[in-house]
């Protein structure tokens, strides 16, 4: 099972990581501004959830392999010249895959460390949003989770319910993960592609 969480993490990191330098991009910045949104994008949630369970030393200081790859992709995204054409809106699907993966392995971990399933939902949400919200935030943007014409946060919530409670009627921790993951990215891209809201502006009715 490790293989494949680690796996997921290192997709994820790149996920998350790409969204925030496409960002970063559009606002012009520097290679510095570049790797430091991108950084923040990828690791903010999970350095979040790891100092919220007391979880010592934070998983990308274990892992210095994540942080190296992030500086890696920081300079091709910053001398590569087609990135400048990327548009910020390009960001929804790599975000999809972040939300998705951080938001399972972070309620995971929590179950594992013997917290309840609603305190591991919290904290699934907490590390599969966190870093998107900060690159948002950094960026002069409002954060998709703070947004009335998005839904982001109740997502990554049901999506980490939906892996508890296959996880406890399947008995197979890898297909709970696979149908929790897929879940968060395909109801993530259907709400954006077809406008889906929890709540819509009444001078739109």
């Amino acid at each position: 099972m490790f293989d494949i969480i680690y796996i997921l993490e290192m997709i994820g990191i790149v996920a998350f990581a790409i969204s925030g330098m496409i960002v970063a991009r559009s606002k012009n910045m520097d290679p510095v501004g570049v790797f430091t949104i991108g950084f923040i994008t990828a690791l903010g949630g999970g350095t979040l959830r790891d100092l919220m369970m007391d979880n010592h030393p934070l998983y990308w200081i274990k892992h210095q392999e994540q942080p190296i790859l992030i500086l890696v992709m920081a300079i091709i995204f910053s001398y590569w010249r087609r990135a400048e054409k990327l548009k910020a809106s390009r960001i929804v699907f790599p975000d999809a895959i972040g939300l998705g993966i951080f938001s399972i392995l972070g309620a995971q971990l929590a179950l594992d460390l013997g917290h309840s399933w609603f305190i591991a939902s919290l904290l699934g949400v907490m590390t599969g949003t966190f870093g998107g919200a900060l690159r948002d935030t950094l960026c002069n943007e409002v954060p998709f989770i703070f947004r009335k014409d998005q839904i982001y946060a109740s997502i990554s919530f049901a999506g980490c319910w939906l892996y508890f409670v296959c996880q406890w009627l399947l008995a197979s921790e890898t297909l709970a993960l696979t149908i929790g993951l897929l879940f968060i990215v395909i109801v993530r891209m259907l709400a954006v592609r077809f406008d889906i809201r929890l709540q819509r502006d009444p001078s739109q009715h």
